[in-house]
């Protein structure tokens, strides 16, 4: 194999070291359900999301948005909405590994350990509050059921229309349906677009990478997976995990060097 070759590989794959770990510990939480741990909410953030952001059916009956767009979609929509949520992480493993392959080493391991540190973040919101997607009050009202299989919700529009299985396929694998807050799904894009930015990528990806992640939030309230508050929670998640890696890891010497060496290294195509 050509020398060249195997070390653009070699710089793949610690690239995609923290993508690996992420991988390794999402298959772990189905071993140690969250509800296990704390009580599971479903009323509090449903009646939450209804009190902030409820919408109204035409006889005036106040519902969640998720309840809403429950009985009024468009077809339209649900592939949109299906296509924005395929991307919640191949599209930040895809743009990572761009950036690597385009000079911007440093920026592309940088985004890969602040996705990881993001889902440390997200996963210990998982196990200090479980909380119920939208999908599980309206099929099953407020009574926690322990051990209920993932559902496709909304995204069952998608595979009736396309006749391609591919959420069915997803949520039959949930490791706990429990883990709505935050919404990691709207928490990913949001950070490939902040190293869109940090490496001065250009206009193209920055507005890709910006309308997935406003479609991915949408998307997720749409499909009746997240509330409202879910995807907000996200977001935040997201602002702290980046403000954490960026300007206290970072700056922790040891860790600084680190990343400057392994950056450098990578720069070198």
């Amino acid at each position: 194999m050509n020398k060249s070759l195997i070390e653009t590989l070699m710089r793949i794959v610690v690239v995609l070291i923290p993508i690996g770990i992420f991988a390794a510990l999402y298959f772990f939480l189905g071993k140690w359900p969250n509800y296990l741990f704390n009580e599971i909410d479903i009323e509090g953030v449903y009646t939450l999301e209804k009190n902030l952001f409820g919408m109204a059916f035409a006889d005036g009956t106040l519902v969640t948005p998720c309840e809403y767009f429950q009985r009024n979609h468009f077809w339209l929509m649900d592939i949109l909405s299906g296509v924005f949520y395929l991307c919640w992480v191949p599209l930040p493993v895809i743009y990572a590994i761009t950036l690597l392959m385009r000079g911007h080493g440093r920026e592309a391991i940088r985004l890969t350990s602040a996705f990881l540190l993001v889902n440390l973040i997200g996963f210990a919101g998982y196990y200090i509050h479980p909380a119920a997607p939208p999908w599980y009050a309206i099929d099953y009202g407020f009574t926690p059921v322990f051990g209920t299989p993932g559902n496709v919700a909304g995204f069952e529009h998608f595979d009736n229309i396309t006749g391609i299985p591919i959420f069915h396929s997803i949520y039959a694998k949930n490791a706990n349906v429990f883990a709505a807050i935050p919404s990691l799904h709207v928490a990913y894009n949001p950070v490939a677009l902040f190293y869109a930015f940090k490496a001065n990528d250009t206009r193209l990806w920055k507005t890709i990478l910006a309308i997935v992640s406003i479609g991915i939030c949408f998307s997720a309230v749409y499909s009746s997976h997240h509330y409202i508050i879910d995807a907000t929670l996200g977001l935040l998640t997201t602002v702290i995990g980046i403000s954490l890696f960026e300007c206290v890891l970072l700056r922790i010497p040891s860790v600084g060097r680190m990343y400057e060496r392994v950056g450098a290294w990578l720069q070198k195509f």
